[in-house]
């Protein structure tokens, strides 16, 4: 099992630091025995992620891209629409169990647009950028990412 982990915020990737949340993420992802073989920052240019998602996934390097931030409601946030442009299939039932987990937590959940989906052999899921929603979020259906993993040809 292979991943990558891209944090969509234009700052950090100006500034060329590195997300804590990407680095949670990862510990997270190697516990359970994925080979994670990224954690990077992108900007917010939907186009761009886009054009690494569906080359990563093309490429066959990994099974699960995870990204984190830019899924919400702002005029930059366009995670989940460069992830709808590149997958063959959606999986809407991830992020709206992913919601409905969190709304228990933050009412702000409502405002979040986060979407999965395969592109290829490769799971895609956009997560907050927050690290403990992220955290929390991947926690809570990370046994069935694992299963999708295993069991299919992805």
């Amino acid at each position: 099992m292979k991943a990558a982990i891209f944090t969509i915020s234009t700052s950090l990737y100006n500034a060329g630091g590195e997300s804590e949340t990407g680095a949670e993420l990862r510990k997270m992802l190697e516990q359970v025995g994925f080979e994670v073989r990224a954690v990077k920052a992108l900007p917010a240019e939907r186009q761009l992620i886009g054009t690494v998602l569906k080359s990563l996934s093309d490429s066959g390097a990994v099974n699960l891209i995870i990204t984190t931030g830019a899924n919400g409601y702002t005029q930059n946030d366009c995670a989940p629409e460069a992830v709808t442009d590149v997958v063959d299939r959606l999986l809407p039932g991830i992020p709206e169990a992913i919601r409905s987990y969190s709304i228990r937590y933050s009412k702000k959940t409502i405002l979040d647009r986060s979407v999965a989906g395969i592109c290829g052999k490769t799971l895609i899921i956009n997560l907050p950028e927050k690290t403990k929603a992220a955290t929390e979020n991947l926690d809570y259906i990370l046994p069935e990412l694992i299963r999708v993993v295993e069991t299919t040809d992805l």
